[in-house]
């Protein structure tokens, strides 16, 4: 008989708290609440809400190019020849760096004419991208010379 008592008593302490969990979470704050905090600007979120227009890319990549090549010509002994050899990595680098260019970045590049760390970073990777040697697959040498 023991038994029974408690598995009756266990029951409907199962039975009450399903009942009292079921009803609590039928109840809600019907009322929104009022946000009332300010949304600061945050210098490391990089989450694009500033736009840059493609005009605004377009006259990057080309003072980047351009920029480019003058640093890639200072040392240079023959400036016509070096200029034509220079003119398209600069430009596949300044493409590479305009598909992911930040409104920031932009503005510090064209307007004040600096280069930020973000962007030398994006730099030094689009470098690497667009001046890695690509090498043609040789045929195998079967008979003859190797």
């Amino acid at each position: 008989m023991k038994n029974i008592t408690l598995t009756k008593n266990f029951l409907i302490v199962v039975l009450t708290s399903a009942v009292l969990a079921l009803s609590l979470t039928g109840c809600s704050d019907d009322e929104e609440q009022k946000t009332t905090a300010k949304v600061e600007h945050n210098p490391f979120d990089h989450s694009h809400d500033v736009v840059v227009t493609d005009v605004q890319k377009h006259m990057f990549e080309h003072e980047f190019a351009e920029e480019c090549v003058k640093r890639e010509l200072i040392n240079s002994v023959n400036k016509d020849v070096d200029r034509a050899r220079y003119t398209e990595p600069c430009m596949c680098i300044a493409t590479f760096l305009m598909k992911d260019l930040t409104a920031d970045e932009a503005k510090k590049f064209m307007v004040e004419h600096k280069n930020t760390q973000s962007l030398v970073i994006k730099y030094e990777n689009a470098a690497y991208h667009c001046l890695q040697e690509k090498v043609e697959p040789k045929e195998p040498q079967i008979f003859g010379r190797q």
